[in-house]
């Protein structure tokens, strides 16, 4: 699944001489919590809640509201934005830019054609992603098969016994790095406990699990 699946291509944008003040309500009027900076047609920065907070005088200083307000009003974006932005291309798979948040501690990604921004994606694109992918909202039953030990063929040997016996799997993931391999399935539900009754017979480690779905 490509980046350009999942990001939002709603692009809401700011430019450097926009007043902070200005920005403040960009983001509150939209639900959003940063903004892209573009000069002309570049990428030039990135301006967060964070690096919004970041530049307020704090709670300690003598300053009264009203002077607070008369400084943000004067702050432009371009004096506190961050300059140096991670990007992703449209066309990178999610799992980059999974990596790349995670590598960069960061939470949301501009993405890139070429060299024109035409979208953002956030954790929570990527949260919706896994979910997309995992089927989580399909009324299903998780069946997972313990492999103790990985060969070739396994998944065609599994994929035989569910076809052999007319059952349908709605989405199949591979997990390594949990101890034993594990070959999780959702199914039917109506199917499920003879599915595991089918791989029991057939020698594999099965569980069945129930999700705890929210559909909220």
């Amino acid at each position: 699944m490509s980046v350009a699946d999942y990001m939002t291509d709603r692009l809401i944008t700011v430019s450097p001489d926009t007043k902070i003040n200005m920005a403040v309500s960009v983001m509150k009027e939209n639900q959003i919590h940063r903004l892209p900076v573009i000069d002309g047609d570049q990428l030039v920065g990135l301006v967060t809640e964070g690096t919004i907070q970041a530049a307020s005088p704090s709670k300690a200083t003598s300053l009264s509201i009203y002077e607070v307000n008369y400084l943000l009003n004067k702050m432009t974006v371009g004096e506190i934005m961050e300059k140096e932005v991670k990007t992703i291309s449209k066309d990178a798979q999610l799992e980059d830019a999974i990596s790349t948040m995670r590598h960069n501690d960061i939470g949301v990604l501009p993405v890139m054609d070429d060299k024109q921004v035409v979208g953002i994606i956030t954790t929570n694109d990527v949260l919706d992603g896994f979910l997309d992918i995992t089927d989580y909202f399909v009324d299903a039953t998780v069946v997972q098969v313990m492999i103790e030990h990985d060969r070739k063929g396994v998944i065609y040997e599994i994929g035989k016994i569910m076809a052999d016996n007319g059952f349908n799997i709605q989405t199949l993931i591979v997990t390594r790095n949990l101890g034993p391999i594990m070959i999780e399935m959702h199914v039917d539900k109506t199917d499920s406990a003879a599915i595991k009754r089918a791989l029991e017979d057939a020698g594999y480690d099965v569980r069945l699990v129930t999700s705890q779905k929210v559909n909220d």
